[in-house]
């Protein structure tokens, strides 16, 4: 019924459409569709709130735009950032429920159209899917100045599609490997003169690399605009999504057969240490509003909130939790075949408002133009979860596994996790101003934030003043110099077990230079953005110097530096040709903590090196008129799975990786036939090792085939 719902709201609008054309005399048989005309960005609203372009903007900022997207086949958040700098993805391998990224060293946080997603207080994802938005913007760097509480490597903001005043549209079929099936499609269409729509929804059914696993998803989004004056404008904005994991869908593999050999023999990416019974359900909503009024030429008012709900619920998890058994403790595997079996079971509900009130002030004075938001937000969060726990379940033959016990094996939740409710409010100032060609920005916010225990009846208030100061010339060439300080903070909750105060807030401090360059100085055709950077970020008042949420108990004497260097090009040229390439270097180091093994090591997941480059040309006339090709490599080299302690005294790495992708495409009119190739040479590596008994593989070969129609 969803499906027949969606392919008609979506069609029916085509099929009018159509009928016009029918009885257009003017035939458009030799018309070639022009591929990702938006393909590279040029402004950058989430780094400054304000529609401030990115060369001005003295930070880096990487927006992976629909057309980037929609070209290189990008399914989920993930993927998108292969080829961006600085940003990590597919940490775990490929998972079907959340995005597992890190930016700089630290895990971000997530912005749904400006907005704090209702994420758990154990990760910073609501796997929200990658097709309901219109861009995927990383700010990289201390961003609580504008945002708040945020770690400082970073953080992402996802903007929705919106409705717009002219008609248009896509259906789209996918079909690949591990039988990925895929129907989405997105229309907007004017409803009158002041009234515009838009309607986008996806159903997928899809399996995985690791047997006995598939996963189902329906999202449905849609969004209204109300012209209410020339003046004055309202949007409403919503979304539902669905989500049903079957088995055990990224589960860990020991390290013997995967990381060190094995007498047996190598662990085939495939093998599922779980149950084909394992079962992960998730629903998620969100209704909200954006409302802008020009007072006049200079006051803009922009009034942005949401309410959100997230629910998730594992009723069965088992999976493979103690590596290969050995019952004499002798540091050598028994058979280097049986692993134990445990049950970990969770639930957690996230209920959200938040809101985003500001004024835009835009004026001159004399020679300085000034680009000046004042603004308050406000969020509050219940949040709730629960989990159980069953250890050494059962054993499981890793070379020949049997699913012969009981499915219905739950523990259910027996144990309380989280019972927390926050309230945090913030109000920020912030000013562009422009003397000429050179910018100053300066920001400021302080930040209020209380977060009640409900397990244990305390309360936790922190507050804190976060700030950034930048500066950027941008010469007539189009190249523009850039130099910023900024900070930021995080909440920590507990108590210092050694001085008995109560934790202050995590802080950090970034210093970047950098370079930006927007081709305004190279012959018309040429479309880039190219950014260097170099930094050096001090996080202090660390608990816990593994990125984390979650209260522990210690000492609050930590503290981790990284630094790097990162290089990254958009580009396009004569409407042919298409690059993205990137290279990062990050250095990280824990310079201080409680934990003696912990200093001096780096940050897991937190690669040294990476290097990555695609092009995609398209043939515009001759025989081949319509026809693409792309391809791409990206290298990444190894990276600690986590941080040495009494408790982990062997770190374990994952390995470098050199990954091929391709492109193979066919754009006629409005239709376009694409068949998409991610690591296509099919290359086997471990992309984390946490531990003896938790290696993943990376993500394998994927080929997906795509049918669009474009209206």
């Amino acid at each position: 019924m969803f499906a027949t719902t969606m392919i008609v709201a979506l069609a029916a609008p085509a099929a009018m459409a159509q009928d016009d054309s029918d009885n257009d005399e003017t035939s458009v048989q030799d018309t070639i569709y022009v591929i990702a005309p938006d393909f590279v960005p040029r402004e950058g609203q989430s780094a400054t709130k304000s529609n401030i372009a990115l060369i001005e903007t003295p930070q880096s900022v990487s927006v992976i735009t629909r057309d980037q997207i929609d070209l290189l086949n990008f399914i989920d958040a993930q993927q998108a950032v292969r080829y961006t700098s600085g940003v990590f993805g597919e940490n775990y391998g490929p998972d079907l429920r959340f995005d597992f990224v890190t930016v700089r060293g630290f895990t971000p946080k997530q912005y749904i159209d400006g907005l704090a997603a209702p994420v758990s207080t154990a990760i910073y994802s609501v796997g929200l899917d990658l097709y309901a938005f219109e861009s995927f913007d990383v700010l990289k760097g201390p961003s609580a100045a504008l945002y708040g509480n945020s770690p400082p490597g970073g953080l992402y903001n996802q903007t929705t599609r919106r409705p717009e005043d002219e008609f248009s549209g896509e259906l789209s079929v996918k079909y690949g490997t591990d039988d990925y099936k895929q129907l989405a499609g997105t229309m907007t269409t004017p409803l009158g003169d002041d009234l515009s729509f838009r309607l986008t929804g996806l159903i997928r059914d899809r399996g995985a690399e690791r047997d006995h696993v598939s996963a189902k998803r329906k999202l449905l989004a849609p969004s209204l605009t109300w012209d209410i004056a020339s003046d004055t404008e309202l949007t409403l904005l919503g979304y539902y999504q669905s989500d049903e994991v079957m088995g055990d869908t990224n589960g860990f593999l020991p390290v013997y057969g995967t990381l060190l050999p094995n007498p047996v023999g190598e662990i085939d990416p495939s093998t599922n240490l779980g149950h084909p019974e394992n079962r992960f359900d998730r629903e998620q909503w969100g209704l909200g509003y954006e409302f802008r009024h020009a007072f006049n030429d200079m006051v803009t008012f922009i009034s942005n909130s949401k309410l959100s709900d997230y629910d998730e619920d594992t009723p069965t998890g088992i999976y493979g939790s103690g590596g290969v058994i050995d019952n004499d403790f002798d540091g050598v595997p028994d058979d280097y075949r049986t692993v134990l079996q445990s049950n970990f079971t969770y639930r957690e509900s996230v209920e959200s408002f938040a809101t985003d009130n500001r004024f835009d002030i835009d004026f001159d004075a004399g020679n300085i133009k000034h680009d000046i938001i004042v603004g308050y937000d406000y969020r509050e969060v219940e949040n709730v979860a629960d989990f159980g726990f069953f250890y050494g379940t059962d054993t499981i033959d890793l070379f020949n596994p049997v699913y012969d016990y009981p499915a219905d094996l739950t523990p259910g939740y027996s144990f309380a996790y989280n019972d927390q409710t926050l309230q945090h409010s913030g109000f920020y100032v912030q000013d562009h101003i422009g003397l000429g060609n050179l910018f100053f920005t300066l920001s400021g916010r302080y930040d209020d934030v209380t977060i009640e225990n409900n397990l244990t009846g305390g309360e936790t208030e922190q507050d804190a003043f976060t700030y950034r100061v930048g500066a950027n010339y941008v010469f007539e060439s189009g190249i523009a110099p850039y130099i910023s300080y900024a900070t930021s903070f995080e909440p920590v909750i507990g108590t210092d077990s050694v001085t008995g105060n109560d934790f202050e807030p995590s802080e950090g401090e970034q210093i970047e230079a950098g370079v930006k360059f927007d081709a305004r100085g190279l012959p018309d055709g040429y479309e880039l953005l190219l950014t260097g950077a170099v930094y050096q970020i001090t996080q202090s008042n660390v608990v816990s110097t593994s990125p984390s949420v979650t209260p522990v108990f210690g000492t609050q004497t930590g503290e981790v530096e990284v630094q790097g260097a990162e290089i990254e090009l958009v580009s396009r040229i004569n409407d042919q040709l298409s690059i993205n390439a990137s290279y990062s270097y990050t250095d990280s180091e824990v310079v201080q903590s409680s934990t003696p093994q912990e200093v001096g090591a780096p940050l897991p997941v937190t690669p040294e090196n990476k290097a990555s480059i695609f092009a995609d040309y398209s043939f515009v006339d001759g025989l081949l008129a319509g026809f693409g090709i792309g391809a791409g490599v990206r290298y990444t080299s190894e990276s600690q799975g986590a941080l040495p302690g009494p408790f982990n005294p062997v770190v374990y790495t994952g390995e470098e990786s050199t990954l091929f992708d391709a492109i193979v495409r066919y754009d006629y009119q409005d239709w376009r036939f694409a068949l998409n190739g991610s690591n296509i040479l099919d290359e086997k590596y471990v992309a984390r090792c946490a531990g003896p008994a938790g290696c993943t593989y990376g993500a394998g070969q994927q080929v997906i085939a795509t049918v669009t129609k474009k209206f």
